[in-house]
């Protein structure tokens, strides 16, 4: 791990109160396994009195909200880039819902284009492409897989998301007045997830939020990340960590690099945060 000291300007120890923890290329690998001693070192920093939130692309349910769930069941989580932060103690969800306008350009994109879109609500989700793509994605999310209409899903939709080869997502023409994240997967590989949430929406707007819940400053948050929509997380946090495996802009982002995803790197930051206290 480099480390860069856990210092504030007036010469005290950090106190690091809060870790926020992305899911894919973080919390897990290839294997879609989370290592034990991984799980063991979140036990010790929950036992420390470290609050401990997910903050992944993932929705609010399916094998993210066990991840959630295991990490912190009586605490805030965030989801879908942000766009939705829900308490799994007390069930209350701070949402925000796309704009019906941009669902419904969306939809005729993904009819035109017949790229994969996937649109989200807070605790389901639609897609209307049957390629392996779409059901590999359903199995990643821990879910049954089962193509139908757009218009089957309930709203507010709160997020939407493409799934594109590289190439393509360096194409899509980002709409101005949308947040757009780019993210990526070990268990998919060659698949860049292009997701959608209103303006302003992100894993920074929703770690201030979840922080701002627990009385805890910002520059006693830490975040672990790999991918670009991190970013946004980890660039207003007081110790941002990159995963050895993290892209280039995600690593010149941090002052802190812990070990690779396939190895449970991400252990090595909850041990750091554990010396804060």
């Amino acid at each position: 791990m480099s480390y860069h000291g856990a210092i504030l300007n007036d010469g005290k120890k950090a106190l690091i109160g809060l870790i926020g923890i992305d899911v894919d290329g973080t919390l897990v690998g290839s294997s879609g396994v989370v290592p034990e001693h991984v799980w063991q070192a979140a036990e010790r920093a929950r036992a420390a009195g470290i609050r401990i939130a997910l903050c992944s692309g993932r929705p609010a349910f399916g094998v993210a909200r066990e991840y959630a769930r295991r990490l912190d069941a009586d605490g805030w989580h965030m989801f879908q880039n942000g766009a939705s932060v829900v308490h799994l103690g007390t069930g209350e969800s701070r949402s925000t819902p796309l704009d019906q306008k941009h669902v419904r350009e969306l939809i005729e994109q993904a009819r035109e284009s017949q790229q994969v879109l996937e649109l989200y609500s807070d605790d389901t989700y639609v897609v209307e492409s049957d390629t392996p793509w779409a059901s590999e994605h359903a199995e990643l999310l821990g879910l049954p897989f089962k193509a139908e209409r757009f218009e089957t899903l309930a709203p507010p939709v709160v997020r939407a998301q493409w799934l594109l080869t590289p190439e393509d997502a360096q194409r899509w023409p980002a709409p101005p007045d949308l947040e757009v994240a780019h993210s990526t997967s070990p268990i998919m590989r060659g698949v860049i997830f292009v997701g959608i949430t209103r303006q302003g929406v992100s894993k920074g707007h929703a770690i201030r939020d979840v922080a701002s819940a627990y009385g805890v400053d910002l520059r006693d948050v830490m975040y672990v990340g790999d991918s670009g929509n991190d970013l946004s997380a980890l660039r207003i946090v007081g110790h941002p960590v990159a995963m050895a495996n993290a892209d280039a802009a995600v690593i010149a982002a941090s002052s802190y690099t812990t070990g690779d995803v396939e190895e449970g790197g991400l252990a090595q930051a909850l041990e750091l945060a554990l010396r804060s206290r």
